[in-house]
């Protein structure tokens, strides 16, 4: 029998992931609030539905990428949600970015409705899923996990289970947070770069293969110094992340000031309207000495 997978939620990222799984061969339903998410994905061959129900009915696992754990909770249990057509043995396997606790709660009433659930959340953003190259960090019973990889295969290379359900948001916060850092180091650093009249362009392959190297540096440096905003994610969903991170410290009683001080700046560039932004947008809290002065 032909193995379907159902898709709820085709944002930037969800699409990102629903393109690669349709392109690579995977039977794909999808459904989204907004329709006009599901045409580059029914171009693709993947079959639109017209309720998170309809797209989980016949569906062998339904991968969800949504915002927020009440939106993952109405996707699933509200009316015409995944729970309503999905039959029981069906695996959910939530790739969004949710704190461990509600995801425990949410995995625990799928459950009592037969349902499995395995928490994946991602590193890589859409780039990644674009080449088949996310990091996923999964948690659930191994079983369920296993069943979780296998279909996951096409848009990731690694895959770690981590344990029981909520530890893949675990690792997840704990990723956020050393992005987050990285985000606003390199940020800092090229605002001193042009400060000091040094090329930030270059400094990333002057770097490379050093201690200082990272994805980031190598990504995002060129794009900082270039005032590149292209989105590839938003500085709201960090602050939702370092939220959840900071949730667990107090939860913990872990102490966490360098995680406190990035988490302020991205709420404070998220007061100033720039939350919908990608994260290249952190170089609009540093003054541009290479900016022009206003013309009087």
């Amino acid at each position: 029998m032909t193995q379907t997978t159902a898709l709820i939620g085709a944002g930037a990222m969800g699409g990102a992931i629903g393109a690669r799984l349709a392109a690579t061969g995977t039977v794909l339903t999808v459904f989204d609030l907004d329709p006009a998410r599901l045409a580059p994905l029914t171009a693709l061959g993947a079959q639109a539905a017209t309720s998170a129900a309809e797209a989980a009915r016949g569906a062998q696992a339904v991968i969800l990428s949504l915002n927020a754990p009440h939106i993952v909770d109405a996707a699933v249990f509200g009316p015409d949600g995944v729970a309503a057509g999905a039959a029981p043995g069906t695996l959910i396997i939530d790739m969004s970015s949710i704190d461990p606790a509600a995801t425990r709660d949410l995995a625990a009433r799928a459950a009592l409705r037969g349902l499995h659930w395995v928490d994946s959340p991602l590193s890589g953003g859409a780039p990644k899923a674009a080449t088949g190259n996310l990091t996923l960090m999964q948690g659930g019973e191994a079983d369920h996990v296993a069943r979780a990889q296998a279909v996951l295969a096409q848009v990731a290379s690694n895959q770690t289970h981590m344990g029981p359900v909520g530890a893949g948001q675990t690792t997840k916060l704990i990723n956020q947070i050393l992005c987050g850092l990285n985000f606003l180091a390199v940020a800092e650093a090229t605002a001193l770069a042009e400060a000091a009249g040094v090329a930030a362009d270059r400094i990333p392959a002057a770097l490379a293969g050093g201690r200082a190297d990272s994805a980031i540096l190598q990504e995002y440096m060129p794009r900082f110094a270039a005032r590149d905003y292209r989105p590839t994610g938003r500085i709201d969903n960090m602050v939702k992340d370092l939220n959840g991170a900071q949730d667990l410290a107090r939860a913990t009683h872990t102490p966490m000031p360098l995680t406190a001080l990035c988490a302020e700046i991205h709420r404070l560039l998220t007061a100033q309207g720039l939350g919908d932004q990608d994260q290249a947008a952190l170089m609009e809290f540093f003054p541009n000495p290479l900016a022009k002065e206003p013309t009087r």
